[in-house]
């Protein structure tokens, strides 16, 4: 076991996180007291939000001190404790692998999340006699879920009926299909029965975006899945919340259509769209027990439904077709399209895409495609903080060293964790970051642009030469300007495992054309707010 030192503890959260996607396997990091443990709490957020299991280790003030003014202490149990699903404050040295089994065991049960173990220094600096014996941990807690439960069968069984009568049905598919690691169970189900199968950006791998039955993502932004939501009779969500993103602000999908929730966490059912059947339960067990439930008529529902299945594999053509002219665009500055283009065309299937949060998780949760089921697309929608792409490609890559891993993130969110480049180097990784450079903070631009007439307020970034910045730091650096130029970047960086490279990519400075389409949120600011 390797411990690996990040200059920023806020950064170690999110490369913990990112590392326990990729593996379902806990995060581990851990921070001294006082700022140490504060800077953890976003990254834990974002591992609480999204159900990732993290141990996060904290050191505390000596107990014969504490609240005597001791250096760097603060109530810092009492500010991380809304962020995890569990505090643990280890009182006895004695109780050490007592407490640490229980961390496990809590950060993978159930809807998995992230545990803070809290050790004060008198603790910490104690003594015991331990066996190896002591540590042994329930293999089962050692991978998310620990547990599984299955939705009660008189559930499945309406469940099911609903779906065998529906013309339209649609699966909408969120994150939790990769903790539950049901991908089988869900292609098994979707081509038995001809369901078309949409996914967020969380969700993106549940099949592989180049199904036949594969229609993309849905929500804010789209490419023929929401229409089909308008149009659906029947939706069967699985392991996904249902929140802002997914729904355009909750406008879809329609409180007319009968709705099917599966999902780990009971209360998360019902908590924004009221469902026709409740699902309480593991998605992979559920839509087992779906398609068992389903199987006897399932040639009937395939011949039923062949023209509606048919129908995918046009629309999603007449879409490529509509946008070609984006995704094929050779303009300078470079089009993001055209980037998420050829990042398809450069990554290998078993190839990790780590998104930042703004602008360049939503382009490429729009239009990177992976080509076969998993965890290929790893974007922090759990908390969405500005920030993730760097941090979250060490873990992945830490994670998965034969892998090829991307980390995309724009140049505000670079400039936040530029210090984690050698981090990355020291660690020895091939990571390969690209760098959206538009001298701004996108998405914010693009949205004071759209709601404030082009009045902008602190969106503006100084100009950088980001491969530049990366050679100083004994990284490799390409900066591109021309697209033509993104295939043998992308080729260069994925290729040279021995250190990091960043690929600087000059995109659009025009607010207008920053994001993917037009964003939900400037619909809902009536004419008379905006200024004149």
């Amino acid at each position: 076991m390797s411990h690996f030192l990040i200059n920023d503890e806020r950064c170690g959260a999110f490369a913990a996180e990112a590392y326990a996607r990729v593996t379902n396997r806990p995060g581990v990091c851990d921070g001294t007291l006082g700022p140490g443990a504060t800077n953890l709490v976003t990254g834990l957020v974002e591992a609480l939000n999204a159900g990732t299991p993290v141990i996060a280790f904290a050191g505390d003030t000596n107990r014969s001190h504490s609240w005597k003014n001791m250096t760097q202490e603060s109530r810092q149990v009492e500010i991380l404790r809304p962020a995890v699903k569990e505090v643990i404050r280890v009182e006895q040295t004695a109780r050490v692998p007592e407490l640490l089994a229980r961390a496990f065991a809590v950060a993978t049960s159930g809807r998995a999340g992230p545990v803070l173990v809290d050790v004060p220094e008198d603790v910490c600096h104690g003594s015991h006699d331990f066996t190896a014996e002591d540590f042994a941990l329930d293999p089962t807690t050692l991978q998310a879920p620990a547990r599984r439960i299955r939705p009660d069968r008189a559930d499945v069984a309406r469940a099911a009926a609903m779906l065998a009568q529906a013309k339209r049905p649609l699966i909408l598919v969120g994150g939790g299909i990769h903790w539950s690691q049901g991908y089988q169970a869900l292609l098994k189900l979707a081509e038995a029965q001809a369901i078309p199968v949409a996914h967020t950006m969380s969700g993106k791998g549940a099949i592989p975006c180049i199904h036949p039955l594969s229609v993309g993502l849905f929500g804010r932004y789209s490419r023929i899945a929401n229409e089909l939501i308008e149009a659906a009779d029947c939706l069967l969500v699985v392991g996904c919340k249902l929140g802002e993103i997914a729904t355009k602000r909750y406008q879809l999908p329609a409180r007319s259509v009968p709705l099917i929730h599966l999902e780990i966490l009971a209360e998360e059912i019902g908590r924004c769209f009221p469902p026709a059947v409740a699902l309480w339960g593991d998605a992979r067990a559920g839509l087992e027990d779906l398609a068992d439930a389903l199987a006897e008529d399932a040639r009937t529902a395939r011949a039923q439904r062949a023209d509606y299945a048919a129908e995918i594999p046009r629309r999603m053509a007449a879409w490529r077709e509509e946008a070609s002219a984006r995704l094929d665009s050779s303009e300078r500055p470079v089009h993001m399209a055209r980037l998420c283009r050829e990042l398809n065309r450069a990554l290998p299937a078993d190839s990790i895409l780590v998104a930042d949060g703004g602008f360049a998780g939503h382009w490429t949760g729009l239009l990177y495609d992976t080509k076969t089921a998993g965890r290929h697309f790893i974007p922090d929608r759990g908390f969405a903080s500005i920030g993730y792409g760097l941090p979250g490609g060490i873990g992945a890559a830490l994670a998965a060293p034969a892998a090829p891993v991307v980390a995309i993130t724009g140049d505000a969110g670079f400039n936040m964790m530029l210090g984690e480049l050698e981090t990355a180097r020291r660690a020895g990784l091939g990571l390969t970051i690209v760098v959206v450079n538009n001298a701004a903070s996108g998405y914010v631009k693009a949205l004071q642009y759209a709601v404030f007439r082009g009045r902008y307020q602190s969106s503006d970034l100084v100009e950088m030469d980001y491969a530049a910045i990366a050679r100083a730091m004994g990284c490799a650096g390409v900066r591109v300007e021309d697209p033509d130029q993104l295939p043998a970047a992308l080729a260069a960086g994925i290729t040279d495992r021995s250190r990091p490279t960043v690929i600087d990519v000059i995109v659009t400075r025009d607010p207008a054309r920053m994001l993917p389409a037009v964003d939900n949120r400037t619909i809902e600011v009536r004419e008379g707010d905006r200024p004149a």
